[in-house]
C-alpha cells in the first residue's frame, strides 16, 4: 500500500483499478468514472450503517432472497467499476512499457493485499481465530474477479472476453438448474431452484469452509458464485474497452445507454427461468445489475465528460472517489469498534456504542425510519469528514 501526495488542484483521474484510489486527472481521462466510483462508496457506507436495520427504509435494505433493492445494486457497481478502471490503468501501463509478466506480478499482488484485507476486517476487532473467522467477503470477491479479470484482459481479446461472459452465464445457470446437489437432488425436482440452503453453492461453501460462513450454513460472497461475479466485472472490462476506442463520444455514450436498456431487460427476462438474487449472484442478476450500471456510468459520463458540468459540486463526491478505499476500510473499523465497545446503561445490562448511540441521539429524532436513515447520512458524514481530510491534505492512498 501506498500513500502519494498530488497537488490539491489536481482534478481526479481514473486510472486506478481498485476499489478506487485515483490519481490526478491527465487530459482525456474519465471524470464521471471517479464520481460514479464515489457515488457506489457513499451508496455502500449509507446501507451498510443505518443503526436499526429492522426500521430501515426498504431501498437501504437487501432483498431478503429473489428480487433486489437499490441496496443490491452496490456491489456489483464496484466490480463494474474495478473491471472499467483495470483497462485503463492496464493500458496506461502498457504505454509505460511494463511487459504481460509484470503487470501479472502487479495482480497478483494487488489480489493477495485486497483478500488479506478484507480477511483482516471481517475479524477486526478480536475475532481472528482460525477456526470461525470469515474467509469470504465484499473485498475477497473483488480480489478473485480482479485477479482473474487480469488473466482474461493479458490473455484475450473482446471477443474472448465477450465469449468468456456469456460462458460464465450460461455455465452458472446449467450448474445451479441442473447439476444434482448432493443430498438433496435436482434442482426443480427433488427440491426448488435456489433453495436457500439445498442449492450447489451453499452446499459447495458447506463443504469447504463450514464454520467459516457468515450466515452460518451459506455465505453472500461464495465460493461458486464467484464465477458470474467475474462476469459483472468483465462487463466493466467491455465497456473500459469501448470507451478507449476511437468512436465520438456521442456514439459511446449512445451505445453504453442503449446497452445498459438491453441489460434491464434482459435480466428482467431471464429471471423468470433463473430468478434474480443477489446472494446467490445469479446470471439474471448480472445481466440486470450490469444493465443498471451501464445507465448510471451513460448518465455521469454525458454530464460530465460530453457536457462538462463540472465544478465544486463534485467536490465532495470526488474526496470519497480518491481515497475510496480508505473510506471503505474506516466505515468497517468504525461500525465494528461501535459494535464491540459496551455502554453500561444500568446494573447488569448494556448496549454496544453503536446501539447506545442510536437510542439516545437518534431515534427521539423522527419516527423509526427517519432517525435510521438520519443515522445513515450521519455516519456517511463522518467517513466522508475522515475521506476530506486526506484529500485537504492531499493524501491518495492505494494498493
Amino acid at each position: 500500500m501506498s500513500t502519494k501526495t498530488l497537488p490539491l488542484e489536481a482534478p481526479a483521474h481514473s486510472t486506478s483499478e481498485d476499489l478506487g484510489a485515483t490519481r490526478p486527472r491527465i487530459a482525456g481521462r474519465l471524470v464521471s468514472l471517479d464520481v460514479f466510483r464515489g457515488l457506489t462508496i457513499a451508496g455502500m457506507i449509507l446501507v451498510n450503517n443505518n443503526g436499526d436495520e429492522s426500521a430501515a427504509y426498504w431501498p437501504l435494505k437487501h432483498s431478503r432472497w429473489n428480487g433486489w433493492t437499490p441496496t443490491d445494486l452496490v456491489f456489483p457497481f464496484f466490480l463494474f467499476i474495478v473491471g472499467v478502471s483495470m483497462v485503463l490503468s492496464f493500458a496506461s501501463r502498457r504505454k509505460r512499457g511494463e511487459s504481460t509478466g509484470q503487470l501479472l506480478t502487479h495482480a497478483v499482488r494487488r489480489a493477495i493485499i485486497i483478500f488479506a484485507l478484507g480477511v483482516f476486517l471481517n475479524g477486526f476487532p478480536n475475532e481472528y481465530h482460525p477456526a470461525t473467522i470469515r474467509i469470504e467477503g465484499v473485498l475477497q470477491r473483488i480480489a478473485l474477479c480482479y485477479l482473474l479479470a487480469a488473466l482474461v484482459i493479458l490473455w484475450t481479446g473482446t471477443p474472448g472476453r465477450v465469449a468468456i461472459v456469456a460462458i460464465c452465464l450460461i455455465g452458472y445457470w446449467v450448474l445451479m438448474r441442473y447439476v444434482p446437489v448432493p443430498g438433496f437432488g435436482v434442482p426443480t425436482h427433488a427440491v426448488p431452484l435456489l433453495d436457500p440452503n439445498r442449492n450447489l453453492a451453499a452446499w459447495l461453501d458447506r463443504k469447504l469452509l463450514l464454520g467459516h460462513l457468515y450466515e452460518g450454513t451459506r455465505d453472500p460472497e461464495g465460493l461458486l458464485s464467484t464465477i458470474p461475479a467475474l462476469a459483472t466485472t468483465l462487463i466493466g472490462v467491455l465497456t473500459g474497452d469501448w470507451l478507449r476506442s476511437n468512436a465520438s463520444a456521442r456514439r459511446k455514450v449512445l451505445w453504453i445507454l442503449a446497452l445498459g436498456v438491453i441489460g434491464i431487460v434482459a435480466g428482467k427476462f431471464f429471471g423468470i427461468w433463473f430468478p434474480i438474487n443477489k446472494k446467490l449472484w445469479t446470471s439474471s442478476y448480472v445481466l440486470f445489475t450490469g444493465g443498471a450500471a451501464l445507465l448510471g456510468l451513460s448518465l455521469c459520463y454525458w454530464l460530465l465528460d460530453i457536457r462538462k458540468w463540472r465544478g465544486r459540486w463534485t467536490m465532495p463526491i470526488l474526496v470519497f472517489g480518491m481515497n475510496s478505499i480508505v473510506a471503505y476500510a474506516f466505515s468497517e473499523v468504525l461500525s465494528k469498534v461501535l459494535d464491540a465497545w459496551p455502554v453500561r446503561v444500568a446494573a447488569g445490562q448494556a448496549l454496544s456504542a453503536q446501539e447506545f448511540i442510536y437510542r439516545q441521539c437518534f431515534a427521539p429524532l423522527a419516527s423509526p425510519p427517519n432517525a435510521s436513515l438520519i443515522y445513515s447520512l450521519a455516519f456517511v458524514l463522518v467517513c466522508w469528514v475522515v475521506a476530506w481530510l486526506l484529500y485537504r491534505k492531499r493524501i491518495f492512498i492505494k494498493i
